[in-house]
């Protein structure tokens, strides 16, 4: 493998592994309440 594959390589990894946290962050049951307020508080401006 050369120099540019290998750094190729690494740059996806990298990649997916910040792709990976976004999404365990964002899904985190602990964030639930956070990310449904302004839903819960757009329907209620509504009424």
């Amino acid at each position: 493998m050369t120099l540019s594959g290998l750094a190729y390589l690494l740059f996806t990894m990298l990649l997916a592994v910040v792709m990976g946290g976004i999404i365990v962050y964002y899904y985190n049951p602990g964030r639930k309440e956070t990310i449904e307020e302004p839903k819960r508080r757009m329907l209620d401006e509504e009424q």
